[in-house]
Formats: structure tokens, C-alpha cells, sequence
């Protein structure tokens, strides 16, 4: 029975350490705000990485079920806050530009990006581009 507690306690504390080291490697480097509005209008904030190609800055969804990515499908008219500073873009996904966004993100976050890919993968990624609102 004592080993079976150790077990459990064991792959407990994996668990925590996997989800501990998830978390840590999410939020090192530049870190943006995407905020998003779901289908009862109410906001929604989510942290996420961006990198620059083209002029233009872009963020990435590892799935498309998750909720901001959701919102974003159906209300692609978003803030993105970076440096403090808030701005309206177009979030626009462009599963075409995926290898070279996720060599972008790889090159800019290194260690981090290939620990989240190696739980989460990368070869359903979902880039999506920033495009500045007309006036």
C-alpha cells in the first residue's frame, strides 16, 4: 500500500513540476495582451507571445477549439496591448505562413517554445497576422 501512496505522490508532483514549468516557460519573454470578446460580449484577456515578419506582428494559436481563438474567428476586430500600449488590429489566421511563424517564434523564445512544442506540438499551429485597422 506504501508504494502505491509513494507512486500517487509521485506523478502528483510531475504533474505540478510539468504544469510549474508550462506556466514559467508561457511567460518568459515578450509577452502580449490580446483582448477578445466572446459571443455574450463580455471581454476576455489572454498572454501570449508575437513575433515580427513582415512588418507586421503576429501571434500564434496552438489550438483552434481554444476560447480566445474562438472569439477571434467570429470577432476578429481585437486590442492587442505591447509595451503598455493598446492597439486595434485585424487578427487574421494564415495557416500558410505556419512553418515560417513557428521558426520565428522557435528563433525568439528558444528553450521555452521547444519545451510548450514538445507537450503541445506545433504542427497544427494556427499563425495569425495583425493587420492595422483602416480609418
Amino acid at each position: 500500500m506504501r508504494f502505491v501512496v509513494r507512486l500517487v505522490v509521485i506523478a502528483l508532483a510531475a504533474l505540478v513540476a510539468l504544469g510549474a514549468g508550462t506556466m514559467v516557460a508561457s511567460e518568459s519573454g515578450e509577452v502580449v495582451v490580446l483582448r477578445t470578446t466572446n459571443g455574450a460580449g463580455e471581454p476576455h484577456e489572454t498572454r501570449l507571445w508575437v513575433v515580427e515578419d513582415g512588418g507586421r506582428a503576429w501571434l500564434r494559436s496552438g489550438n483552434e477549439g481554444a476560447g480566445w481563438f474562438v472569439d477571434l474567428r467570429e470577432r476578429p476586430d481585437v486590442t492587442v496591448v505591447r509595451d503598455g500600449t493598446p492597439l486595434d488590429v485585424r487578427a487574421v489566421p494564415d495557416v500558410p505562413a505556419r512553418e515560417r511563424i513557428n521558426r520565428l517564434m522557435n528563433e525568439k523564445y528558444g528553450f521555452a517554445d521547444s519545451y510548450i512544442g514538445f507537450f503541445f506540438g506545433r504542427d497544427d499551429a494556427i499563425p495569425i497576422r495583425l493587420e492595422a485597422k483602416a480609418r
